[in-house]
């Protein structure tokens, strides 16, 4: 996947981070920060944890892979990774020798690092602004991988079952998404009263009498997407329909003010704004409103205090709740507006237009 184009743009920030801070190198372990140098290539062995099995350091002049004699020849033969430019460093399994790697071919001198590393200093909120950008070649996969998780989540909640466990419907959900080799990293669902009892509902074995929504984090090349669908067993009542048209709306006004160049907790703001004109205004207190979204879950969620500046093609997922009810989905923030990410695409949908922007969002569905 990787473009000529993307790896010299990404070259060119760390290099430029390297002189901002006076530093030699920079090491980066996390799997959010190394597939999105490596323009998606991964450096997991489990899809649940944070740091990956090989790192990179990247210098002045040149970069390399560190990496065991396990994963080195799945970092030249499937990520290409000598094709990209980087050079690769090699160590027994059993000796641990990264560290010496490093200080051979840094030699003395400040280093950064995206997790903890002897001498070196830790970085990480610092070097995930390098990537919350995304290049043109990112923001194709992005499109791709937003358009295939939103048919997945929705084709899996139109074939649900009344009776059916809430595990059953997210275990679907997850053979549908690894058909195409999409890590399902974060599945929430609820039936019925725990979608009101639990704002972070994980799945159980409950089984769904009337009502269910499922929420997933779904990543591929590093990139992730989030996004919520819901169905109704019979006709949605009146109450729960207000709330979840509320809450498109409070959804719709975040996205429609989440443009380049404006403080993250500006949005925060403009959502608090809409919560309280739609007559909930204690509700945002009951959960976060979401924020930076791309190679991790979120990379902030936006609060008071945030201090970022929203960058132009940066991703966002903003998830407003009101109990019983929640709307997500994921945008690209651009100088023209939001662009959606994930989107419905067999579901029913719902129009409005908040601050001069149409929206086309999904409704519930109601199924006999």
């Amino acid at each position: 996947m990787a473009m000529a184009d993307e790896i010299k743009e990404k070259e060119k920030r760390v290099r430029n981070f390297l002189k901002s801070k006076s530093l030699k190198g920079l090491v980066l372990k996390r799997q959010a920060n190394f597939s999105w140098m490596t323009c998606g290539g991964l450096n997991l062995v489990g899809i649940a944890t944070e740091m990956g099995a090989t790192s990179l350091l990247i210098t002045e002049n040149s970069k390399f892979v560190i990496s065991n004699n396990i994963e080195a020849p799945r970092m030249i033969e499937e990520e290409g990774l000598e094709k990209q430019g980087f050079v690769i460093k090699t160590f027994p399994w059993f000796e641990d020798q990264e560290v010496s790697i490093v200080k051979e071919l840094l030699g003395e001198g400040p280093l950064g690092s995206d997790g903890l590393f002897p001498n070196a200093q830790m970085m990480a909120e610092d070097i995930a602004r390098l990537r919350y950008s995304f290049t043109p070649d990112e923001q194709k996969r992005y499109r791709w991988l937003g358009k295939r998780v939103s048919i997945a989540l929705e084709k899996t909640m139109m074939k649900t079952k009344r009776g059916e466990k809430e595990s059953s419907v997210v275990g679907r959900l997850s053979k549908e998404l690894w058909k195409d080799r999409i890590d399902p990293v974060t599945l929430m669902s609820a039936a019925d009263d725990r979608i009101s009892n639990f704002r972070h509902p994980i799945p159980t074995e409950k089984k769904i009498e009337k009502y269910l929504m499922v929420s997933v984090n779904a990543r591929k090349w590093g990139l992730i997407v989030s996004l919520t669908r819901f169905v109704h067993f019979g006709k949605l009542p009146e109450e729960l329909r207000k709330k979840y048209e509320a809450n498109v709306f409070i959804d719709c006004t975040m996205m429609a003010h989440t443009r380049p160049g404006i403080p993250a907790k500006e949005v925060l703001q403009k959502g608090m704004d809409a919560y309280r004109e739609k007559g909930y205004p204690e509700e945002w207190k009951l959960h976060h409103q979401g924020g930076s979204i791309g190679y991790t879950g979120r990379d902030y969620r936006v609060n008071f205090k945030t201090p970022d500046i929203i960058q132009e093609n940066q991703a966002f997922t903003w998830n407003p709740s009101i109990t019983g009810t929640k709307s997500e989905d994921t945008i690209l923030a651009t100088p023209k507006g939001p662009e959606m990410i994930t989107h419905p695409i067999l579901y029913p949908t719902l129009s409005l237009s908040v601050a001069g922007i149409s929206f086309i969002r999904p409704d519930v569905l109601e199924k006999e």
